[in-house]
């Protein structure tokens, strides 16, 4: 007959007193109590280890701190594993290095790692990477940086991005939202996490309303604007800076910082490299005689720079994104139009006189998300769209003398893709 083992009675354990000498005291099921010279109780698990079949003792506490209930139930916790072949020692010490993981994968430890990455991989220019990191750093950082981001939760984030919410900088919030969404997908698939709870977060926030289009004049008022860019009291570099996005219909920093290196005089193309694009992509832009002209006379005043438009104060640098819409306001067009504009009033200019819709996009270097078309449109389109740019640099003269170009090249034929 199997011998068999009496359970262990809380009167019995807190009787047992130590001797010169440790001695077990035994539950049944592999349970033990160890009674230690000192008084110390320590409660053991004796198992034979799945992997060699030898048997060792694992300590799961000490009495009273964990109870004789509690201590059967850790024993009936580690039966549940071995059943499963999975040594109770082993995992343990994987739950204690997951939670030692979890705990330097704080959420601003992530978030650095993630924007690294994305600054390494798009190609961020430094301004747009100071605002996205600053706004994690500003809005989530002071309530939820040092966090495991494994223990994040909605609600957390909900609190700690309220008070955008109540100052109505709903904008910068939804921005936020996004932000977050993409820091824990890239935690999921570094396996930081297993599930990303915030992909929704932005649903317990109000919608920002509707995006407003930047400010322009209707193109009946590009004869007005013309004039205003002549009579203005500005310097010669703002001068020919406005003239310069107008004809090239690029954006505002892309035209302000222009480089003497990205001309091309003998193919008459200005070649701008796609880490300065919004988009990332390279950019051709035909240039016409009028634009060759704002080179011309230019040159005196940068000619020996990198920079085409030098700045005012530092020379060195290229001028400020934002000159002309300072010399803008100055000249009265505050509220009314911005730099980013004149591409609005080129583009309605040219659409309504029936250039081609592809050429006008590709002028304006807005990406075709079919990819296969888009590089269709960039190797095709350079030569049509140099018919085009100069027509277009021949109606800005038109406006700004009230008469036909002296070239004449007002009615040459559109050349459609």
């Amino acid at each position: 007959m199997a011998n068999s083992t009496t359970p262990l009675t809380d009167t019995q354990i807190r009787r047992k007193a130590p001797q010169s000498k440790e001695y077990n005291l035994s539950d049944g099921g592999g349970l033990q109590l160890r009674i230690k010279p000192s008084g110390t109780k320590a409660w053991l698990f004796n198992y034979p280890r799945p992997s060699t079949r030898k048997r060792t003792n694992m300590k799961l506490g000490t009495y009273p701190s964990l109870s004789l209930a509690d201590a059967r139930k850790r024993r009936e916790e580690c039966k549940s594993l071995l059943e499963s072949g999975i040594d109770p020692q082993e995992h343990k010490a994987e739950q204690s290095r997951e939670q030692a993981e979890a705990g330097q994968n704080t959420f601003k430890r992530v978030t650095d790692k993630w924007f690294a990455i994305k600054v390494k991989k798009e190609g961020l220019t430094k301004d747009y990477a100071e605002d996205l990191y600053n706004s994690l750093a500003n809005h989530v950082f002071p309530k939820l940086g040092n966090r495991p981001i494994q223990k994040i939760t909605p609600l957390e984030v909900t609190d700690a991005l309220e008070p955008l919410q109540e100052a109505g900088k709903l904008e910068t919030l939804r921005r936020i939202c996004q932000r977050l969404n993409m820091i824990m997908n890239f935690a999921v698939r570094k396996e930081f996490i297993s599930v990303n709870r915030l992909h929704s977060i932005a649903e317990d926030f109000q919608t920002p309303p509707p995006k407003q289009h930047l400010p322009t004049i209707n193109p009946s008022e590009l004869p007005k604007l013309m004039q205003s860019i002549e009579n203005a009291s500005i310097k010669p570099v703002t001068r020919y800076l406005i003239r310069w996005q107008l004809h090239t219909m690029v954006r505002p920093a892309e035209a302000a910082g222009a480089r003497w290196e990205e001309i091309d005089f003998e193919g008459k193309v200005w070649n701008i490299p796609g880490p300065r694009m919004k988009k990332k992509r390279d950019h051709a832009v035909p240039l016409s005689d009028q634009a060759l002209g704002i080179l011309e006379a230019i040159e005196p005043f940068s000619g020996h720079r990198e920079f085409i438009f030098p700045g005012d104060i530092r020379p060195r640098e290229h001028a400020n994104n934002s000159t002309v819409n300072m010399a803008l306001r100055r000249m009265g067009f505050k509220g009314k139009l911005v730099a980013h504009g004149f591409r609005s009033i080129g583009s309605t200019i040219l659409h309504e006189r029936a250039f081609s819709s592809d050429q006008i996009e590709t002028a304006l270097a807005h990406v075709d998300k079919n990819t296969t078309r888009a590089a269709y449109n960039r190797a095709q389109y350079l030569e049509q769209r140099r018919v085009m740019m100069q027509w277009w640099s021949d109606h800005i003269e038109e406006a700004a003398t009230g008469m036909n170009p002296s070239k004449g090249k007002k009615h040459l034929k559109v050349v459609q893709g």
